[in-house]
């Protein structure tokens, strides 16, 4: 005969039994729905293991000791290749072509802010559903223990998601789900330390004092003021600080937690397995070499990397550390300004980035360069242009991370749209495709035949700042089955003699609609409100109607900028993507 059962509202709620099983719950969910994510990333994952994309500089940058550049040979110009038949991935991407709508000053699009909300649900349930929490608040502190694995999943720069998740998916589009669980973490310690402390008022019992209780109040208390250090002002603003803080803080987390329960080394454990893979794949990465500094103004500084040959996709970035003046410790990111010498337009050898003049760490980098080369305002174009010139620095790159989910070969029309030094990023990935596309004979059967290349600057003479590299590309693209076109949009009127020569150009004084510009560049028709505004004016740059081929808008610069490029591809609709053959967009925004 079986033993007698106490009915279900009779008994007596153990949390310490029931609140780790939904801590589990909850891991089965978010494991599930990350393997999801993988599993609609696979063609693209085996598609960039076939053609070497995806663990091209896995173990960072490849080194070469020959001196010299790479000097670009003559090729066959191909001429594009037939046009398929529209497939179903760009039905897809036709169709998914709304989750591209984000909202100003949020920065996050439809899918992520989907994301965002079933994150929170999820957490939400896990801590409410059948849980007496005024009298027993604990089940939201476990649910902040079972987060603390995916804030340092979505933390490390060589998350092993970067590499399942395909190409153009590195740590900094991966960040905002840290940032969220982080704060949700919070939400949970709020729930479960206000409660608590709630009862022992209710009961006269001290809050301070006791172990549990101390430590308790101290883990609290270090997870507020890594919160607050997270919010955007302070990143912006004291970047340093807010990394300094960030990871003393999160030590201290992890002892005062331990201390408060014994059910938190679970859930510790997988959390400094995740910071220690980082870790070590980046000691793999690191790389000290020499480079030589040249400043062309009092704006920008050119960082040439020599002895580096390959190992980096054309977009990547990598985190550069300077050994110059008291600021050795810092570190920042800068875009690879080019594709590796072997597969690039340009002779040149090494890696070379751009520091634009935008904070203390950059401006000293700058002056400090201006100084050395013992000028007070700027350089001549052919110091500035000349390689083997330059002051000589030691460096430290870590790297590469990041770049383009979107392979631009398979597309038959690209938009680049860059703001300021965003220009970086698109440049590099010009460079890429039209070296593959004119020198290399389009190897991978690159459909591209047309490229709009926009630049929003703020001053006619930044053109000067990579003039020689665009003037080269056009160069190479004349008469040949790839057409390229460069427009150059001026907000402030300075400088206006300091144009350079660049083929197939055209230089405006306003600031364009990145809407009207992915219209004109596909040659759809203008919407009917804005043909009689703009009838009298000149228009610019429209190639042939678009023949379905597919349409890449790759995007890099301001928030604003991204965001309006984001939501350019999305206000085009299903209809239009379809008729273009799809519409795919990646964006690279400077923003902390």
């Amino acid at each position: 005969m079986a033993a007698p059962q106490v009915p279900s509202n009779l008994q007596v709620y153990d949390s310490y039994v029931t609140d780790p099983q939904w801590q589990i719950k909850f891991t089965k969910i978010w494991c599930t729905a990350l393997g999801v994510a993988i599993v609609v990333s696979l063609p693209t994952l085996i598609r960039s293991l076939r053609n070497g994309r995806s663990l091209k500089g896995f173990f960072g940058v490849s080194e070469s000791f020959h001196r010299g550049g790479y000097a670009v040979v003559a090729g066959e110009d191909k001429p594009p290749p037939l046009r398929p038949k529209r497939d179903a991935a760009a039905v897809l991407h036709s169709i998914a072509s709304v989750r591209h709508w984000t909202l100003p000053y949020v920065g996050l699009n439809v899918l992520q802010m989907v994301i965002v909300l079933a994150y929170l649900a999820v957490v939400l349930l896990c801590i409410i559903k059948d849980a007496p929490l005024i009298s027993n608040p604990n089940r939201a502190g476990f649910l902040t223990l079972a987060q603390i694995p995916i804030v340092f999943l979505f933390a490390t720069k060589n998350s092993i998601l970067s590499l399942l998740l395909g190409p153009g998916n590195g740590y900094e589009k991966l960040n905002y789900i840290h940032r969220m669980s982080g704060r949700l973490m919070f939400l949970g310690a709020c729930i479960h330390g206000s409660l608590w402390i709630r009862n022992h008022l209710e009961y006269g019992l001290p809050i301070i004092g006791p172990q549990k209780e101390t430590s308790g109040v101290a883990t609290f208390s270090v997870l507020g003021i890594i919160v607050l250090t997270t919010l955007r002002p302070v990143r912006r603003l004291f970047y340093q600080a807010f990394y300094f803080v960030h990871v003393l803080t999160f030590v201290a987390f992890f002892v005062t937690v331990r201390y408060h329960t014994l059910y938190s080394e679970p859930w510790i454990f997988p959390a400094l397995a995740f910071f220690g893979a980082d870790a070590l794949l980046r000691f793999f990465r690191y790389r000290i070499k020499d480079a030589k500094l040249n400043a062309p103004d009092q704006l920008m500084t050119l960082v040439h990397v020599q002895d580096c040959s390959d190992g980096w996709l054309a977009g990547q970035h990598v985190q550069l550390r300077v050994f110059f003046s008291s600021r050795v410790f810092e570190s920042h990111p800068f875009t690879i300004l080019s594709a590796p010498p072997s597969n690039s337009c340009f002779n040149h050898s090494g890696m070379i980035l751009a520091a634009r003049v935008n904070g203390d760490w950059t401006h000293e980098l700058n002056t400090y360069t201006r100084d050395k080369q013992g000028l007070s305002d700027s350089v001549s174009e052919k110091q500035s242009s000349d390689e083997r010139s330059g002051v000589p620095i030691h460096v430290m790159i870590d790297g590469p991370y990041g770049g383009s989910s979107v392979d631009l070969g398979q597309y038959e029309t690209v938009l680049l749209v860059a703001g300021g030094s965003g220009a970086t990023f698109t440049l590099s990935l010009l460079d890429d495709i039209v070296y593959r596309c004119i020198k290399a004979g389009r190897p991978n059967g690159e459909r591209t035949t047309r490229i709009e290349f926009v630049w929003c600057i703020k001053s006619y003479g930044h053109i000067a700042w990579f003039s020689q590299m665009l003037a080269d590309i056009g160069n190479l693209a004349a008469g040949s089955s790839l057409e390229i076109h460069f427009s150059f949009f001026v907000t402030c009127l300075c400088d206006p003699e300091a144009v350079p020569f660049i083929p197939n150009c055209d230089i405006k004084l306003e600031r364009p609609s990145v809407y009207m510009l992915l219209r004109e560049t596909t040659g759809l028709s203008r919407p009917p409100s804005l043909e009689s505004l703009e009838a009298e004016e000149e228009k610019p740059f429209v190639g042939q109607p678009h023949g379905g081929g597919g349409v890449a808008v790759c995007a890099s610069g301001p928030e604003s900028l991204v965001i309006e490029a984001r939501n350019a591809v999305a206000r085009l609709g299903v209809r239009n993507a379809l008729k273009l053959g799809g519409v795919v967009v990646h964006v690279e925004s400077f923003a902390l």
